[in-house]
């Protein structure tokens, strides 16, 4: 088969995935390989699990689609789950993290016109990833992903992650919402002050805006509670999740409460796909998989058992400027670039991804064995030191 047919999005990809098996995914030749990423965030219960599998298929056999016109009864019960997991109100489903956001600025637009501003604004940060539409490209605070795309839309304020002063300073009698991950993924694993989202909290209150936190790549379990703002035992006004939430069906959600809640109107927003009998099947099963306490501790076991494992092997090795964890969000930062590592990985049996340009980012599925686990801390580590052998090879020369 030929990749001829595709946009060049991805650059040229040489190998094709055909199964996935656990924490296994498989190429047309037959070749396994462990993957460490998870569909970048998305298979938090790996591949071909038995529960995402019967949901999936009881509900196929029953109706995959039919109008959001219409009550659904999979996105009415996973959105009073979800709702009630959250500490939100209400939640309106789409197809993805991307369209989620969108829903959440559009709201955020709509709460700043009705407050009789007419030019809103929306702070977020510095090193962001909300998505690539229009508005979320708008709203990530990355140059790289602007670039060929400009105009950007205007209403957008960027400023430096984890910097309460930061945000004071930038506001301005339009501001109404500040919108953050609770952990930058695309960032680079950027973990904020354990302060940080509280004194958020606090600010979005005392100035009466919205705090809006984008859970795409850190809820769903990924931290070791549901979502990563309950470590800081707050709640935002408006959430955002999607990837780990349907274990790799196309489902995003956002959530909100309050006065938030109802700033959505019938004929505001909608979608034809969003939150269709089929996604929301899957989500039910993987929201009832993930959310117990076994799990969730399983994911805290992991951490603990990679990170350390890293940081016992690699943190003194010259050329490896960190290495840290957040639950499953776990990055190796290099002080060089090292975005060959990906194939170099691939090669050695080890899915992995480079964001940032020098972090290695690891998103492992949940359902790892310990012997995987001490896989991807050897694998890594081998392949670190054997890079930054070769850099000092090339420099010496």
């Amino acid at each position: 088969m030929s990749e001829e047919a595709l946009m060049n999005n991805y650059g040229h990809r040489n190998t094709m995935l055909v199964k996935g098996e656990g924490a296994h995914v498989i190429d047309s030749n037959g070749r396994r390989y462990l993957d460490a990423i998870s569909g970048i965030a998305v298979c938090g219960l790996g591949y071909s699990h038995p529960a995402v599998t019967k949901a999936l298929c009881e509900q196929a056999s029953n109706l995959i689609h039919c109008s959001n016109l219409y009550l659904i009864e999979p996105q009415v019960r996973l959105g009073e789950k979800l709702c009630q997991i959250a500490g939100m109100d209400k939640v309106f489903f789409s197809n993805s993290g991307a369209e989620a956001n969108e829903a959440a600025l559009k709201m955020a637009r709509k709460f700043g016109n009705d407050k009789g501003i007419s030019e809103p604004e929306v702070i977020t940060t510095n090193g962001s990833f909300h998505g690539r539409t229009m508005a979320t490209l708008s709203a990530t605070g990355n140059s790289k992903v602007h670039a060929g795309f400009y105009p950007l839309l205007s209403g957008y304020v960027h400023v430096d992650y984890n910097n309460i002063d930061a945000i004071i300073a930038a506001a301005t009698d339009n501001t109404v919402a500040v919108m953050v991950e609770p952990i930058q993924g695309e960032g680079g694993i950027r973990i904020p002050s354990t302060s940080y989202l509280n004194e958020l909290r606090a600010l979005c209150d005392e100035k009466g805006w919205l705090l809006i936190l984008d859970e795409i790549q850190s809820g769903n379990g990924r931290t070791g509670r549901y979502f990563a703002y309950q470590h800081n035992d707050i709640l935002p006004d408006i959430l955002t999740t999607a990837k780990g939430l349907g274990n790799g069906v196309p489902i995003g959600a956002c959530l909100a409460r309050g006065v938030a809640a109802d700033i959505l109107q019938p004929g505001n927003h909608g979608s034809t796909f969003g939150g269709n009998p089929l996604a929301c099947a899957s989500a039910d099963a993987v929201l009832d998989t993930i959310n117990t306490p076994a799990m969730l501790k399983r994911v805290d076991a992991l951490s603990h058992r990679i990170v350390s494992g890293l940081q016992q092997q690699l943190s003194a090795v010259a050329g490896v400027k960190d290495v840290r964890g957040f639950g499953l969000m776990i990055a190796v930062e290099l002080e060089e670039p090292c975005a060959t590592l990906v194939e170099d990985a691939k090669q050695a049996g080890l899915l992995l991804n480079v964001t940032a340009g020098n972090v290695i980012r690891l998103l492992p599925p949940f359902i790892l064995t310990d012997q995987e686990a001490d896989t991807i801390v050897n694998t890594v580590t081998k392949l670190v030191r054997s890079h930054l052998e070769q850099l000092k090879l090339e420099s010496a020369t």
